[in-house]
């Protein structure tokens, strides 16, 4: 069914213009995550109890790798998604083989943008740096919803899809 596959495309073009908006405001304010990245780095808001505290780097030039490779990352995302989207569109009215295989740039983005926040900020930042412990720089909960979103329009894109009819719409 063609609107099937239209959703396909306008899902992934959906996290596309996320991903985007993410990437050029942390381009455009980057003081502002930027701070968020220094605290989790450094672990200096998590529990002062917390035994985990030898994990922290205290390097700003550390601080600012790490976010770039966010900020390129999140970019990734968004370029890959859209041109995934673009992709599936061209082709919504191709056999079912050229539409399947126009999935490959949006599953290469909704895996990248998987890998950010699921690795990126609930793995590393949340369990290895202790993020979870911060009562103000508590991201896991943020990224948990864009995992859960990102993993749905995976699967939902991932699903192969058939021939139609033709005259159907």
């Amino acid at each position: 069914m063609i609107a099937i596959r239209a959703a396909k495309a306008a899902t992934v073009a959906a996290i596309a213009l996320f991903a985007t908006l993410v990437a050029f405001g942390n381009l455009t304010d980057y003081n502002t995550n930027f701070v968020f990245v220094e605290h989790v780095m450094s672990m200096d808001t998590i529990f002062p109890f917390s035994t985990i505290k030898y994990r922290a780097i205290t390097s700003p030039a550390l601080w600012h790798a790490a976010y770039a490779l966010i900020i390129a990352m999140e970019a990734g995302t968004a370029l890959l998604c859209w041109i995934g989207a673009a992709a599936l569109a061209r082709r919504l009215r191709a056999d079912a083989a050229a539409f399947n295989r126009a999935k490959a740039f949006s599953v290469a983005g909704l895996t990248l943008g998987f890998l950010l926040w699921q690795v990126g900020f609930m793995s590393i930042a949340g369990e290895w740096f202790g993020m979870w412990q911060s009562q103000q720089w508590n991201g896991v909960p943020s990224a948990f919803r864009f995992v859960i979103t990102i993993i749905a329009v995976l699967i939902f894109v991932a699903l192969p899809d058939h021939d139609f009819d033709r005259g159907a719409a």
